[in-house]
């Protein structure tokens, strides 16, 4: 089984705790999963793109690609505060946790759209889907609310009903076309993320797009 972890920029502070976490459940249950692969979202990094973008008037095809690179830029935080393995490819995977750096595998596999509606959140769904993996999107917060209320379950077609959301506007559209499942949590409680990884009921939100 392979399982895909997008971390969310906003993590940056507890990066070391959360991977330590997950670290530490992949080495007491090694049969159980062949690879997590983490996709770093753009934090600060994807903010000074946007800002950017904005003040320089940038297309959104140059916006796609910059943004993608901050992507990687956090990867490398993430390689330098963990000391996990990074991995360019999909085509050889590692038992065990790896990073990604993602900016040349999507050069090479230009396959969504460009714009900043697809984030790094449709973009670890996208790499889900091509590892046939489990999603997880860990953020910090603890899932998608509406009215203040915390939505443990959810169609991936009725969160555009709900309005703003803790995903990017594409990935639910996404999920929803290719039957696809994702578990949101709130990485700054660590072991939600390891009752997600064990499919286990934990709080956050469980989007479903295989209906």
């Amino acid at each position: 089984m392979n399982i895909v972890l997008k971390l969310g920029g906003s993590l940056m502070d507890n990066i070391t705790e959360i991977v330590n976490h997950v670290i530490e459940y992949i080495n007491t249950t090694p049969d159980k999963m062949k690879s997590v692969v983490i996709v770093p979202g753009g934090g600060i990094f994807a903010d000074c793109v946007r800002d950017i973008s904005k003040k320089y008037h940038i297309s959104n095809d140059a916006s796609h690609w910059i943004a993608i690179a901050s992507m990687e830029q956090y990867a490398y935080y993430i390689i330098d505060k963990t000391g996990l393995e990074s991995i360019d490819t999909l085509s050889e995977l590692y038992s065990g946790i790896t990073v990604l750096k993602p900016y040349q595998y999507l050069k090479n596999n230009d396959e969504l759209p460009h714009g900043w509606n697809v984030t790094s959140d449709t973009i670890g769904a996208w790499i889900a889907k091509k590892l046939d993996a489990s999603f997880i999107k860990v953020t910090d917060v603890d899932g998608i609310f509406k009215e203040q209320s915390l939505v443990s379950e959810i169609n991936a077609s009725d969160i555009d009903k709900i309005g703003q959301s803790c995903t990017d506007k594409y990935m639910p559209e996404f999920l929803k076309d290719n039957r696809m499942n994702c578990y949101i949590v709130n990485g700054y409680h660590p072991e939600r993320i390891i009752a997600a990884l064990r499919n286990k009921p934990v709080t956050g939100t469980y989007i479903k797009g295989n209906i």
